[in-house]
């Protein structure tokens, strides 16, 4: 794992002190009057986010004080893998939970390596082999999230995507099945097919199923692996990162891979609808009316609000089964993130029990969620003068609710549902968040379904 290692490796690892400043005092008297001037000099006040290096006497790394806000703070040590040197470094107090630690390094260790090599190698810290052992999966689910987004399309098409839930079956013991191109239209998919039928891609749904006791969890991720907007065109700024369209796949198959490690007492289906919106002349058109896959008519009032068109079609072959649960994530809107900003999920659900034990299990995470209103009567916001709806309106108010709205139409009241709206990426580098692709409730959910099933 990235920026961890076992301590049978080196145990010569320089001490890591972690402080609050309100322990800086006791700590300098034990490290002694020639450290206490280093430090002093230096101007270290044990501030959040602040490190001092202090030598020894034949000038090595004799240990290195960091001031963190808060002793349960994942993020405390993010920011070391890439600030200090190369080497080992290991935990010398026991003001920070050691795991909780190791994951925030583990997670500010991260580089996507595919087509550039790293600037230099991070920092790495030793940690117990129990806790790497017990982090490792969770770790392994954030990368494999922010390799498939930071992945462009070139190289992660509706195929190459598919091809990964496939691979994650082959190595669960899952089984896979696809439905490809004109498939979709034979087995009633028709609007995952009409967004992507356009490119040279073929659109493609992907399904894993798992497990054969316990209550049934059905997954899904939109996996728009490039979105122009089709023919209600996106400009350039809008549609430059769109090859993290994906997100909630990413999302999804993350999320699925640990069920089935954490060998959770239920049964899974993954649910991955893989497709490329583009434009070409048989690109679907604004105006046309798409009858769904669960009898509901629907006018295509913009091409550019396509995920929710593959995802219905996902919803409603989700609920034929008469799941336990349904969990859906989808870089679906904009307004989302114009509400929350990119670092909230906004969070969708029609039950309010099942809506607080989420938030619950992210804040026990500091993977934080943030719920949203499903108000109906928002609805004839979507009204179609022809369709039962339409997949987008005149008004751009409420445009995640909206949004949502649309899904909940294919879920039947019976079975519990939650939406979660990510954006799947940072704008920015910050400790433990590097640019780029991005889990967002990854250990929220984890931590829900540990809950709810175990």
């Amino acid at each position: 794992m990235q920026g961890l290692t076992d301590p049978r490796r080196n145990s010569r690892a320089v001490e890591l002190i972690a402080l609050t400043p309100d322990r800086l005092e006791a700590q300098l008297k034990s490290l002694g009057a020639k450290a206490r001037r280093w430090v002093e000099a230096q101007g270290f006040k044990a501030d959040a986010g602040s490190l001092v290096q202090i030598p020894a006497d034949d000038g090595s790394l004799r240990c290195v004080l960091v001031g963190v806000a808060r002793a349960d703070d994942i993020y405390a040590l993010a920011s070391l893998p890439q600030r200090l040197a190369p080497g080992d470094y290991r935990l010398a107090n026991d003001l920070l939970d050691p795991a909780r630690a190791a994951l925030g390094w583990a997670l500010g260790a991260y580089q996507f390596t595919r087509y550039k090599q790293p600037r230099r190698a991070p920092a790495q810290l030793v940690v117990d082999a129990t806790v790497s052992a017990a982090l490792a999966p969770l770790i392994e689910a954030t990368t494999r999230t922010r390799d498939l987004i930071n992945t462009p399309t070139e190289d992660l098409g509706p195929a190459e995507l598919c091809a990964a839930v496939r691979q994650l079956g082959k190595d669960s013991g899952a089984k896979y099945r696809e439905w490809v191109g004109d498939a979709l239209l034979k087995n009633n998919f028709p609007t995952i097919h009409a967004v992507g039928r356009a490119s040279h891609r073929a659109p493609r749904l992907a399904e894993l199923t798992w497990g054969k006791k316990g209550p049934h969890l059905v997954i899904i991720g939109k996996g728009v692996c490039f979105d122009t907007g089709g023919l209600d065109l996106k400009p350039a700024d809008g549609m430059r990162w769109m090859k993290k369209d994906m997100g909630g796949a990413a999302h999804a198959i993350a999320l699925a891979g640990l069920v089935m490690q954490n060998k959770l007492p239920l049964r899974l289906t993954l649910l991955i609808p893989a497709v490329e919106n583009a434009v070409a002349g048989n690109a679907y058109r604004p105006g046309e009316v798409i009858t769904t896959r669960a009898g509901i008519s629907v006018e295509i009032d913009n091409t550019d609000a396509e995920g929710r068109l593959v995802l219905c079609d996902a919803l409603a072959y989700a609920a034929e089964q008469k799941p336990d649960l349904i969990l859906d994530f989808a870089t679906l809107t904009g307004a989302a993130r114009i509400a929350l900003g990119p670092d909230l999920p906004a969070l969708f659900c029609n039950r309010d029990d099942l809506a607080q034990q989420l938030l619950d299990a992210g804040t026990a995470q500091q993977d934080p969620l943030w719920r949203m209103p499903l108000w109906r009567p928002y609805l004839t916001m979507l009204d179609s003068g022809i369709a039962d709806l339409a997949n987008a309106g005149p008004s751009r108010h409420a445009g995640a609710i909206t949004a949502a709205l649309y899904l909940e139409r294919f879920v039947p009241e019976s079975i519990p549902w939650a939406h979660l709206d990510v954006y799947s990426w940072n704008d920015s580098e910050r400790p433990g968040k590097p640019k780029g692709g991005e889990a967002q409730g990854l250990r929220a959910y984890l931590e829900f379904l540990r809950r709810r099933y175990t």
